[in-house]
């Protein structure tokens, strides 16, 4: 099967990207590929890596990185305009960080700030057109659209002549407005989220997220530096989340990273523990030197455990004290891979606690990795979304 995987970044995160690697955005569509890919931001390339691994053909498209994708037109011969609106500031905020003889201070960013970019026609009709192109170019018998929130619908009903299946994935708050009825397939690692598309006759499927095992050559060796961490977004869609972390870092020596710290308040206690922004490898390098990470899902889950965090800290070794949930006991032991909590008082107890008994904390740590690279690894994941496929095409 040929695979186009579809995908929209942070912006925050392509700031960090292009402002750490100078010129990046000149270089060859290939290149700036391979360095979006070795950040380890996200998904990377763990399912088109994967799915190439099981013997078939994939490649991905980071739909609004505009700096790779007019590249990829002009290496086409395709005409493109020049910079946008949003190429020009960051351009703009580059300079005034560069003036200021430091990093670009947060304050710059707000026009940035609010997740993903998603694709807006009056403002990024040309990004629509050059990914039009590429879909009639590759045209991938599965189109594989992890941008569900960031792609629209009437878009993507416009491609499916070039495709044979086409695949959305989700986990995030739906969008107002789209039609999801032109979906042939909806996966999601929710499984409100699969019962609600099923009860609008949208065929969907139970596909957990995962850990990429290539991750532990990177990592370096500050084992246990962080006594504890917590990384993730701070954003209005986390509101319980962002009452937990304040509670606790009330509480304990905590150490937060991530971003939406400007729209707290200015009082808030995260304030004071907050230590930065963490992309890709540095998520990771953090998770891997916390002793024990936190963990506190978005109110969309509902009363069930999904996120991504739950398999980048035990695939790690981190120990993971993470909020209860009902059907966390199909993905891991509680008490014996990792730690659940149920209040943040409890939390509190349970993290004290395992600071102070370091060899249960690792043992706890040591078999939740094991679980991890045993059954939630991403080569895993492609085989069922492969499998899944084949029942769809």
């Amino acid at each position: 099967m040929n695979y186009l995987i579809l995908n929209t970044d942070y912006p925050e995160f392509l700031y960090w990207l292009y402002a750490h690697q100078p010129g990046l955005g000149q270089q060859p569509y290939e290149e700036q590929m391979r360095a979006r890919n070795e950040s380890l931001f996200g998904v990377a390339d763990f399912y088109s890596s994967n799915l190439r691994k099981l013997g078939h053909e994939a490649r991905d498209i980071h739909a609004n990185n505009e700096w790779m994708q007019k590249v990829w037109a002009r290496e086409q011969g395709i005409e493109v305009e020049g910079n946008s609106s949003l190429t020009q500031r960051f351009k703009s905020i580059v300079h005034r960080g560069a003036s200021l003889g430091a990093k670009t201070p947060l304050r710059y960013l707000r026009f940035l700030v609010g997740g993903k970019v998603r694709i807006v026609d009056s403002q990024q009709k040309r990004l629509y057109d050059i990914l039009a192109a590429q879909i009639r170019q590759y045209k991938p018998d599965i189109l594989l659209n992890l941008s569900m929130d960031g792609i629209s619908s009437r878009f993507l009903k416009e491609m499916k002549p070039y495709i044979r299946l086409l695949v959305g994935q989700i986990a995030a708050p739906l969008p107002q407005g789209e039609n999801w009825g032109i979906y042939d397939l909806v996966i999601s690692s929710l499984p409100n989220f699969v019962e609600y598309f099923r009860s609008l006759n949208v065929p969907s499927e139970l596909n957990r997220l995962a850990f990429e095992p290539e991750i532990l050559s990177r990592l370096g060796n500050r084992v246990g530096e962080i006594p504890v961490s917590f990384v993730g977004s701070l954003s209005r869609a986390h509101q319980a989340r962002v009452h937990l972390i304040e509670q606790l870092c009330s509480n304990l020596e905590i150490e937060v990273w991530g971003y939406g710290v400007n729209g707290l308040p200015k009082n808030s206690p995260i304030r004071s523990r907050y230590m930065g922004s963490a992309w890709g490898i540095q998520m990771y390098q953090m998770l891997h030197a916390s002793k024990i990470t936190l963990n506190n899902h978005i109110g969309i889950a509902e009363s069930y455990a999904n996120n991504m965090r739950l398999f980048e800290a035990t695939g790690v070794g981190t120990l993971l004290v993470t909020d209860w949930k009902e059907n966390l006991i199909e993905i891991f032991e509680p008490g014996r891979e990792v730690i659940s909590y149920r209040t943040t008082e409890e939390c509190v107890e349970m993290v004290n606690y395992y600071l102070e008994h370091e060899e249960e904390r690792k043992a706890i740590a040591k078999a939740g990795q094991e679980r991890t690279l045993r059954e939630h690894t991403y080569y895993q994941r492609a085989q069922e979304l492969a499998d899944m496929v084949r029942k769809y095409v």
